[in-house]
C-alpha cells in the first residue's frame, strides 16, 4: 500500500501542476494573444469588417496631419531618449562609483516620480513655466521673467525626462554595481588614465545596460499619453492621434493601425532588451571581484553637483504640485487652503474617482501577486511538461511588449463585441483589473522568478521523497521565504495602478472612472489646482504603502536571509 501511495502521490503531483499552468496558460492566451489577434484584424478590415489588406496604413501615411503626428513621437521620444539616458547614467554613476555623501537621499529623490502619474510633472510645469507660472512671471515681478514655449515639443519633453528618467537611472545602477574591479586593476597596470580606462572599462561594460535603457526610456515616451495629453498643446504626436481617432471619431479600424505603428518600437525594443540582458548577465563571473571606490576630490565635488542639481529639480516639481493644489486661486488668491481636495465642486465627480483607485489597485495588488507567484512558482519549481513551461513563460513575457495605451485598445475591440462570451466583464470594475494585472504581470513575474531561483531545489525533491503535496510545500516553506519577493510585487503592481492612464483610458465608465482619469479630464476642463490635488492624493497614498511595505519586509527579510544562510550551513 505504501509503495502505491509513493507511485501514485509523485504523478498526482505533477497532474495537478500541469492542470494548473495549463489552465493559466489558456487565460494568458485569452487576455494577450486574442486580443491581439482583434487588433491585427481590425487593422486590416474596413468598418464592415471586410479584409482590405494595407489599406489603413496607406491612408495613414497618406494623411500629412497624421504623418506629422508621427515624425513629432519620434523626435521628441528621441529627444527625450538622449536626456533621460545621460542624466540617469551621471546620476547612477555618482551613486554607485563615487564616494558622495548623502546617497540614500539622492536614491529616494531619484525615485520619486515613479510614485505619481504621469500627468503631475505636466501640471507642475504649468505653475513654473505657463503663461501664469513662477517662474515665467519672474515670481510675480520680483525677479526678471523666464518665458519658454512650453505647451508644445518643450513641454512634452520636460515632461518625458521626468518621467523616464527614475526607469534609466534604475537599470543603469543596477549595471554599474555589478562590476569586475579586476579589470581596472588590469588596466591601471598598463598605465591607462581615469579617462581612458573609463571610457575602455566603464562604457563597454555596462553597454548593454545603457542599450537597455535607451530602448525603455524611448518606447515609454512614444507610447505616453499623459504628458502629450497636459502639456502638448496642439503639438500632436502619436499617443494623442489613437485617442482622438477611437474616442473623438470612432475610426476603430485607423485606431488599430495606429496601434500597430506604437506595437512596433515596443517589440523590437523587447526583442533587443532581450538580447542585451542575456548579453549582461553573462559579463560577471564567479570570480569577480567588487568596485572598490577611491577617493577623489574633484569627481566628488561635481558629481554631487549634478546630483544636488537633478534633486532639487524633482524635489521642485513635486512640491510645486502640491503648493498649486493648496493655492485658493492661481495666481490672484495665494492663500493657503484646502478647497482644491473638495473634488464633489470638479469635474471629478467628487472623491469617487480617488476611491475607485484605491478598490482597482488593491485587487489588482491581491489577485495579480497570487496569479503571478502561483505561475512563476509553478514554472519555475515543478517538473512536469517542459513545452507546457517553456510556452507558458513565453507567454508570460508578450506584456514587455505591449504599451498600455496598444494593450487598452486591444481591450476594447476583443471585449466589447456582443458575440463575445466574455463580453460580460466590458464596463465593469473587473475589466479595469484584468488590464492592469496583464500590464503589468511581466516585470512582477520576473522578479517572482528570480527570487524563487535562490531557493534550493531540494525542499521540492524532500517533500515529494516523503508524500508532501506540492501545495503544502509551497504554503508552509515557499510562501514564507518568499514574503519579501511577495509584498514587493504586491506594492509595484498597486503603485502602477494607481498612477497609470493610458492602459485604462478607453475601459473606464462614467462610473468607474479611476483618479488618473479624472485628472486629466479635470485638467480638459481647465480644473488644474483639483487635477494637482488629486495627483498629490495620489502620490501620497503610494509613498505612504511604500513606506508600510519597507517597514514590514525589512525584519522579513533579514529572517529570510538567516534562513537561508542557515540551510547553507
Amino acid at each position: 500500500m505504501n509503495l502505491w501511495l509513493k507511485r501514485i502521490r509523485p504523478d498526482s503531483n505533477a497532474l495537478s501542476q500541469n492542470l494548473i499552468i495549463l489552465i493559466m496558460t489558456l487565460v494568458l492566451t485569452v487576455t494577450i494573444l486574442l486580443p491581439l489577434g482583434e487588433l491585427a484584424i481590425k487593422a486590416v478590415s474596413n468598418p464592415d469588417g471586410q479584409f482590405i489588406g494595407l489599406a489603413n496604413f496607406a491612408k495613414y501615411f497618406s494623411t500629412p496631419a497624421l504623418v506629422t503626428s508621427l515624425w513629432n513621437s519620434i523626435k521628441v521620444s528621441s529627444i527625450t531618449t538622449v536626456i533621460a539616458v545621460t542624466l540617469g547614467f551621471g546620476f547612477a554613476f555618482a551613486l554607485e562609483r563615487s564616494a558622495i555623501r548623502g546617497k540614500s537621499f539622492f536614491r529616494a529623490v531619484g525615485l520619486l516620480p515613479l510614485f505619481a502619474p504621469s500627468m503631475l510633472h505636466g501640471l507642475a510645469l504649468i505653475y513654473l513655466f505657463g503663461n501664469q507660472g513662477l517662474i515665467s512671471t519672474g515670481f510675480f515681478g520680483r525677479f526678471p521673467e523666464v518665458r519658454i514655449d512650453l505647451y508644445g515639443p518643450i513641454g512634452i519633453i520636460m515632461s518625458e525626462v521626468l518621467y523616464t528618467f527614475p526607469q534609466a537611472f534604475l537599470m543603469l545602477s543596477v549595471a554599474l554595481m555589478s562590476s569586475d574591479y579586476r579589470l581596472y586593476e588590469a588596466a591601471e597596470t598598463l598605465g591607462a588614465s581615469k579617462w581612458r580606462k573609463f571610457w575602455t572599462v566603464t562604457i563597454p561594460g555596462t553597454k548593454f545596460a545603457i542599450l537597455s535603457s535607451i530602448f525603455v526610456c524611448f518606447v515609454m515616451s512614444f507610447t505616453d499619453f499623459g504628458a502629450p495629453k497636459v502639456v502638448g498643446g496642439q503639438y500632436n504626436v502619436l499617443a494623442t492621434d489613437l485617442f482622438k481617432q477611437v474616442i473623438g471619431q470612432q475610426n476603430m479600424q485607423m485606431g488599430a493601425a495606429v496601434g500597430v505603428l506604437l506595437l512596433i518600437p515596443a517589440v523590437l525594443s523587447f526583442v533587443i532588451d532581450r538580447i542585451a540582458q542575456r548579453k549582461q548577465n553573462g559579463f560577471l563571473s564567479a570570480k569577480s571581484s567588487p568596485y572598490r571606490i577611491e577617493a577623489n576630490k574633484l569627481r566628488d565635488g561635481m558629481l554631487f553637483l549634478l546630483c544636488l542639481v537633478l534633486s532639487v529639480a524633482i524635489l521642485c516639481i513635486i512640491l510645486v504640485a502640491i503648493y498649486g493644489s493648496l493655492v485658493k486661486v492661481w495666481p490672484y488668491n495665494l492663500e493657503i487652503s484646502l478647497s482644491n481636495y473638495d473634488f464633489s465642486n470638479f469635474a471629478s465627480q467628487g472623491s469617487n474617482p480617488f476611491v475607485n483607485s484605491l478598490v482597482i489597485s488593491l485587487c489588482t495588488a491581491v489577485i495579480g501577486t497570487i496569479v503571478t507567484f502561483l505561475f512563476a512558482y509553478l514554472i519555475e519549481k515543478s517538473r512536469g511538461y517542459r513545452i507546457l513551461r517553456a510556452s507558458a513563460y513565453l507567454l508570460s513575457m508578450l506584456p514587455l511588449a505591449l504599451p498600455g495605451l496598444v494593450l487598452g485598445l486591444v481591450y476594447v475591440f476583443f471585449f466589447n463585441n456582443p458575440n463575445q462570451p466574455l463580453n460580460g466583464l466590458y464596463g465593469t470594475i473587473w475589466i479595469v483589473i484584468i488590464c492592469n494585472i496583464v500590464h503589468f504581470y511581466s516585470v512582477s513575474f520576473l522578479t517572482m522568478t528570480s527570487s524563487l531561483k535562490k531557493l534550493d531545489s531540494e525542499f521540492e525533491a524532500a517533500s515529494e521523497s516523503m508524500n508532501v503535496p506540492w501545495y503544502r510545500t509551497l504554503l508552509r516553506v515557499t510562501v514564507p521565504m518568499s514574503f519579501p519577493a511577495i509584498l514587493e510585487i504586491a506594492l509595484y503592481f498597486f503603485i502602477n495602478s494607481m498612477v497609470t492612464v493610458s492602459a485604462i483610458i478607453f475601459l473606464y465608465t462614467p462610473d468607474l472612472k479611476p483618479a488618473s482619469v479624472a485628472i486629466v479630464n479635470m485638467e480638459d476642463s481647465g480644473d488644474i489646482a483639483p487635477a494637482a490635488a488629486m495627483s498629490v492624493l495620489i502620490i501620497l497614498t503610494n509613498l505612504i504603502v511604500r513606506v508600510v511595505v519597507m517597514g514590514v519586509t525589512k525584519p522579513l527579510r533579514r529572517r529570510t536571509e538567516a534562513l537561508l544562510v542557515r540551510k547553507q550551513l
